[in-house]
């Protein structure tokens, strides 16, 4: 009995070719198109379980393939493979009713795998929906597996307002993340409110939340919107939420629970209809059961999570993304964008990163003002990206110690442009370790050469080797 029967279009024979065959090994029936018309006229006769379809191709791409698909057969789950793995490619595939979509190069048993999964789910496609995604483009960039998680994510919840808690270290893009979700809802329109905890006086908060009323405490001459109300229709996003005081907290859970407020010295209820995305650096289960964080107000917010991974979790987008950056920092400087050299992107990708993407930023702002050429070279990045500790670093050995010494060293050669560093630092290292046996044993080689570890004959080449006898 076949398990599935899988169609497949793309204008790479390649593509078709292999997934073809591995489909077949999966024990689904699978038939190859060219183009998306040969699709269209099949349809006219058959139907199959799952389509798996490219998004560039001539004549008629994928997504407008999908659309046909989609308004003669509503239930037909559609795969949309791209080689063009960002956001907005996402977004368009999901917003007009794709399965899923699948970013070039993958693995072919990941493919397998989700079209096994498109077919058991039938019954669960997503009804298309003609939304015009507007605005400005996202800065949102990555290929890693971690970020196309998240694109997933964001594409998957374009048709949504539920309540969003996203978790990433300082500087991974966390408000980002909270634009694209509401500038691909159905609130895009509406306002988009941000409001940072940790920026805020305690004894603030409430009246920047909830607004006050004329007189409710010295300086209010007049009535103030809160953010609820100037959000209402819209989002708003609640930055290092882990930093809101608990008895804000309890105000915040009540204006979930009951779509309404009170204004700071205020008797009259006022209604909102908001989207909640909230973020932070912290572990709220921690805080939770330190507490610290209302167990309730966690269990309202954490309704879908979205984790960032730090930069040094997605090197292979660094050097895309400090592309990127010199370009925007060109446009805003009226100059022309600075080019990586080939060893500075490789350095760039070794680096600790410990501010993630807002340093790599502020990095890429800082070498097109100061770099002195238009290529970038290691020598140009600022010193202190290389003496930022990393796990490899030995940052826990006391600062005179021979390894952070040789380390600092090893940081100024590669700064420098240097190469094959090794067979720079091991004659030196040789000479030294031998030099300072020698000494203490008044010069008694067979001495030396047990202190140091050696034989006899080794320590007699090693000097020989060394110009040292």
């Amino acid at each position: 009995m076949q398990r599935g029967i899988v169609w497949v279009v793309d204008d790479d024979s390649s593509i078709r070719w292999v997934l073809e065959r591995a489909l077949a090994g999966a024990g689904l029936t699978c038939t190859t198109f060219e183009n998306g018309n040969e699709v269209l006229a099949a349809l006219a006769s058959k139907t199959p379980d799952v389509l798996l379809s490219d998004i560039r191709m001539p004549g008629m791409d994928g997504l407008a393939l999908l659309k046909q698909i989609k308004q003669r057969h509503p239930m037909l789950p559609v795969i949309i493979m791209t080689a063009h793995s960002d956001l907005d490619a996402a977004v368009s595939a999901y917003q007009q009713g794709a399965f899923d979509y699948l970013p070039k190069p993958f693995d072919i048993d990941e493919a397998v795998a989700l079209v096994e999964r498109a077919i058991s789910h039938y019954q669960e496609q997503q009804q298309p929906r003609n939304i015009e995604v507007n605005g400005p483009t996202t800065d949102m960039i990555g290929e890693a597996p971690a970020m196309q998680d998240v694109f997933r994510i964001i594409g998957r919840l374009s048709r949504s307002s539920i309540s969003v808690l996203i978790n990433g270290e300082s500087g991974t893009g966390k408000e980002l993340v909270a634009h694209a979700l509401h500038r691909h809802s159905p609130r895009a329109k509406a306002p988009f409110i941000a409001l940072n905890m940790a920026a805020i006086p305690k004894d603030l908060i409430e009246s920047e939340l909830f607004g006050h009323e004329k007189g409710a405490f010295t300086g209010a001459n007049t009535i103030r919107q809160g953010r609820f109300e100037q959000a209402d229709g819209g989002t708003l996003f609640l930055d290092e939420i882990g930093d809101m005081p608990l008895d804000v907290q309890t105000r915040l859970l009540r204006v979930l629970a009951d779509g309404q407020f009170y204004r700071v010295g205020g008797y009259a209820p006022v209604k909102v209809d908001v989207r909640i995305i909230a973020a932070t650096h912290q572990n709220l289960e921690r805080r939770v059961q330190e507490g610290k964080f209302r167990e309730d107000l966690f269990h309202r917010l954490n309704v879908i999570r979205i984790h960032l991974p730090p930069l040094r979790e997605r090197r292979e987008d660094i050097p895309r993304l400090a592309r990127h950056f010199l370009q925007v920092a060109a446009r805003e400087l009226g100059v022309e964008a600075k080019l990586l050299h080939p060893e500075t992107e490789t350095a760039l990708t070794r680096l600790a990163w410990p501010g993630n993407v807002r340093q790599l930023e502020n990095t890429c702002r800082w070498l097109t003002v100061m770099a002195a050429g238009q290529e970038v070279l290691i020598q140009d990045l600022p010193g202190e990206l290389f003496e930022a500790s990393t796990p490899d670093s030995p940052s826990h050995l006391p600062p005179d110690s021979w390894a952070t010494l040789l380390a600092q060293w090893a940081d100024r050669a590669l700064r420098s442009g240097h190469q094959n560093l090794l067979s720079e630092a091991q004659p030196e290292l040789e000479r030294t370790l031998l030099t300072t046996a020698l000494r203490h044993t008044q010069g008694h080689k067979q001495e030396a050469a047990r202190l140091l570890g050696w034989g006899r004959n080794t320590l007699t080449r090693k000097l020989k080797k060394l110009g040292m006898e």
